[in-house]
């Protein structure tokens, strides 16, 4: 196993608020839906199966947010082993302020598409694009971006140089 540059955890109030709100949000539509319905039959039906939906959305981002992001020097994981992408797939990082980009967090550019996969509130992946952040902490996510910086810079160095120092 190697070792942890930077690790990306959810804290427990972020978790507890966001998950919070995900089930106010489910039983909202829930209530309105079986204790004040309205007349249409169609959208008493469309508020359960959205509440529903709310519902196991928040249980996804429950599971999500428990599982921290370890970026090693061979790339960036979740806390199971999952790769997001390796650190030869990258090809830059997004965190400027008109970044597309999650709250708190980062976007990186892949070299290679990979397959859509999405953790709730921690990482999403589109083709070459990951996004890391949401209820992350904007200051583990900075310190991640600029580690994560800097061994790609090794990286180049390494083999620009002819292999390196």
């Amino acid at each position: 196993m190697t070792e942890d540059l930077a690790v990306l955890r959810v804290s427990v109030v972020r978790r507890a608020v966001g998950l919070g709100a995900m089930l106010m949000l489910a039983g909202l539509m829930l209530s309105v839906a079986l204790f004040r319905p309205p007349a249409d039959p169609l959208w008493r039906g469309f508020l359960l199966a959205l509440g529903a939906g709310v519902l196991v959305l928040g249980e996804a981002m429950r599971r999500a947010t428990g599982r921290p992001l370890r970026l090693t020097r061979e790339g960036l994981f979740d806390s199971d082993g999952r790769e997001l992408a390796r650190i030869d797939e990258i090809a830059g990082i997004d965190r400027g302020m008109f970044a597309l980009k999650p709250s708190n967090g980062f976007t990186l550019r892949l070299n290679v598409p990979k397959p859509r996969a999405w953790a709730p509130g921690v990482w999403w992946r589109i083709g070459r694009r990951i996004g890391v952040g949401g209820v992350t902490s904007a200051a583990q996510a900075k310190a991640m971006a600029e580690i994560l910086t800097l061994v790609m810079a090794e990286r180049r160095e390494a083999g620009e140089g002819g292999g390196g120092a």
